[in-house]
C-alpha cells in the first residue's frame, strides 16, 4: 500500500502539467490544419484501400495495368479537378521509374529520411503564393504477396518502400 501512495504521490504532480499542456498543445492548434490534417488522413485511407483491392482483384499481369498506374490515374483526376495533389514517391534505391517516382523537393527528401527511419507520417504548412497547404507523406509498405509481382526486390521487406505525398489547401 505504501509503495502504491508513493507511486500516486509521484505520478499526479508529473501525469497532471503534461496533460494540460497536452490539452493547450490542441487547443492552440490552428482549426485549419486540424481540419485539413483529418481529411488527408481519410484521403489516405480511401487510396491506399482501393489500391490494395484493385491490385488483390485486378491486376494479373503487371505489364498490362499495375497498381500504381491505378493510383496515378486516381491522383491525376483530383489534380485535373482542382481538389488536391498527391503522387506516389519511392523511397528506395530500385525505382521502376525513377524520374517519375524519386523525391523531387527538399519535403520529399525529409520524408524520405523520417519513413525510412520508421516514423509513419511526416508533414509541414507551407505558403505558395499567399495560399497555405498541408503538405504530408504518409509509409506505403509491401501489404500483399502480389505486390512483390512487380517489386520482387521488397519480398519480406516490412518498413515502408514508398509514400504517398500530398499537398492539400487548408480547409478554412
Amino acid at each position: 500500500m505504501r509503495k502504491r501512495k508513493h507511486l500516486l504521490a509521484w505520478l499526479i504532480p508529473v501525469c497532471i502539467p503534461l496533460a494540460l499542456f497536452s490539452e493547450a498543445s490542441m487547443a492552440d492548434e490552428d482549426p485549419e490544419v486540424t481540419r485539413t490534417r483529418q481529411h488527408v488522413e481519410m484521403l489516405d485511407t480511401l487510396y491506399k484501400t482501393a489500391i490494395v483491392l484493385i491490385t488483390d482483384k485486378y491486376v494479373t499481369d503487371p505489364s498490362k495495368f499495375s497498381g500504381a498506374s491505378a493510383a496515378k490515374a486516381l491522383f491525376d483526376t483530383m489534380s485535373n479537378n482542382g481538389y488536391h495533389e498527391v503522387r506516389l514517391v519511392g523511397l528506395t534505391d530500385v525505382l521502376i521509374h525513377p524520374e517519375m517516382n524519386r523525391p523531387k523537393d527538399e519535403f520529399e527528401e525529409q520524408a524520405k529520411e523520417k519513413l525510412l527511419g520508421g516514423e509513419s507520417t511526416h508533414e509541414e504548412v507551407v505558403t505558395i503564393e499567399g495560399k497555405r497547404y498541408l503538405r504530408k507523406a504518409t509509409a506505403v509498405p509491401v501489404v500483399l504477396e502480389r505486390c512483390v509481382m512487380c517489386h520482387a526486390n521488397f519480398k519480406g521487406n516490412d518498413g515502408a518502400i514508398g509514400t504517398l505525398v500530398y499537398k492539400v489547401p487548408l480547409i478554412e
